[in-house]
């Protein structure tokens, strides 16, 4: 689901989730909901479903803010799928996420991202399980009124609209929203410590948005979902895969992932100061960032393949954009979750969408504020494709490009032996394959 808001704080609204099965996690301004209860009814999850985006419409109807820069009642459109999908949580040092992976997370994501009109949009996969016509276009026909109240009246939720509003008041009366204080932090971004930040203590400052989506990996859930042992195969591949783009990210060039989002990467870097950004050094970390993220996924696979794994049909669509974000954590104390905002982080997205497998995108501001050697590397319409990172160092080193000068010098230096008793600030070293074991700390968690 899409919106401006967040839902409120209520417990009623926890409420709601527990007892009727149902599990969330917010990424920035979208919350993810799956509901599994009743195991043998189907139709009544959907109905509880429909029941509750619409819930979650009618509440953020009425918690806009008055005063004297009132801020606007939230716009949600919501996507809703049914099926069989793979549960995982993931994670390490105590940011561990759930994850639902498969057609069901996957189409229902592309339904609330599929156009800017609010309202409730269903798969006909959805629409035939509840006994509703079949549509031709699945993004432009919403529920209608009729058929919200069907669900409603079926789903006859124990919470309703008022008790969530009224919880929210009390609650901001209680707990006066607190005031946002923000600050820069000097770079590398991997020395961040998220779990330190909140509203009190944010982060904003010029910063490189950049996502990193597995392409393929859908499809791959479904060919292995039905069967016990290959479904471990798949978490397992996850997990390699994962923790390789997490460390060429963060490792090697000293960015900070933020969350994955399913089978994506969502991270952040910059070069320069807290106070200033070095805007051209950083759009060349960026760029060999997104090449070292393709080569440590080609490694991956490769790994993957000769332990058995194959992986060889994934694919990796990478995209990043430069601009202000604000890097902080929202929520109730305990369940405080990462948020990275800006309209970078938006067209960041935007960019690895119309990539595919093999292409990495990078965004109009950030083209504009790089170097001559980086809009070369992106002269076809900002898209490259097999942009690995020795590809980018090699290009950007001939176009006289410093940060993939400096960098190429440190991969010589290493491969002949010769140690660097002061290198520079913005070296990146060679692209590491990490030892991590290829299979999750706990295999067997996921249903």
């Amino acid at each position: 689901m899409n919106g401006e808001r967040r839902p409120p704080p209520s417990r009623d609204l926890h409420r709601l989730s527990a007892d009727r099965g149902a599990r969330s996690h917010f990424h920035n301004e979208r919350l993810h909901a799956v509901f599994v209860k009743p195991y043998a009814n189907e139709v009544d999850r959907l109905h509880r479903a429909v029941a509750t985006a619409q819930l979650i419409i009618d509440v953020l109807k009425e918690t806009g803010e008055d005063g004297e820069d009132p801020i606007p009642s939230a716009q949600v459109r919501a996507g809703i799928d049914t099926g069989v999908a793979l549960a995982v949580s993931n994670g390490r040092r105590g940011h561990r996420e759930p994850l639902f992976l498969g057609e069901p997370a996957n189409k229902a994501a592309k339904r609330a991202a599929g156009g800017s009109a609010t309202g409730i949009y269903l798969t006909n996969n959805a629409r035939a399980v509840i006994d509703l016509d079949e549509v031709d276009d699945e993004d432009a026909s919403a529920l209608s009124e009729e058929e919200i109240a069907m669900s409603q009246e079926e789903a006859d939720l124990d919470v309703t609209k008022d008790d969530i509003v009224q919880a929210w008041r009390d609650d901001l009366d209680a707990n006066p929203m607190t005031r946002f204080e923000f600050s820069g932090h000097t770079p590398p971004f991997s020395d961040l410590d998220f779990e330190s930040l909140s509203p009190t203590n944010s982060r904003r400052q010029d910063l490189i948005s950049i996502y990193a989506d597995l392409d393929g990996f859908t499809d791959f859930v479904s060919e292995r979902i039905d069967d016990d042992e290959q479904a471990k195969d798949v978490v397992r591949v996850l997990h390699v895969v994962r923790s390789e783009l997490h460390a060429a990210l963060s490792a090697d060039f000293g960015g900070a992932k933020v969350r994955f989002v399913g089978d994506c990467i969502h991270g952040i870097l910059a070069e320069g100061t807290a106070q200033t950004t070095d805007e051209t050094e950083t759009m060349s970390t960026a760029t060999l960032a997104a090449g070292a993220l393709r080569s440590g996924f080609e490694l991956a696979v490769e790994k993957l393949d000769e332990k058995g794994y194959s992986a060889s049909d994934l694919g990796l669509a990478i995209g990043f954009e430069f601009g202000p974000l604000a890097v902080t954590r929202l929520g109730m104390k305990g369940a405080m979750v990462r948020c990275a905002v800006g309209r970078n982080v938006l067209a960041s997205e935007d960019e690895q969408a119309r990539c595919t497998g093999r292409q990495s995108a990078i965004g109009k501001k950030a083209h504009s504020k790089a170097s001559t050697a980086v809009r070369k590397v992106f002269a076809n319409n900002r898209i490259r494709a097999n942009l690995t990172y020795q590809t980018a160092v090699d290009e950007l080193a001939s176009g006289d490009d410093k940060a993939a000068k400096e960098s190429l010098a440190l991969s010589r230096a290493a491969a002949a032996g010769i140690g660097l008793l002061q290198p520079a600030a913005v070296v990146k070293p060679p692209v590491g394959f990490p030892p991590h074991p290829a299979a999750p700390t706990k295999p067997l968690r996921f249903a």
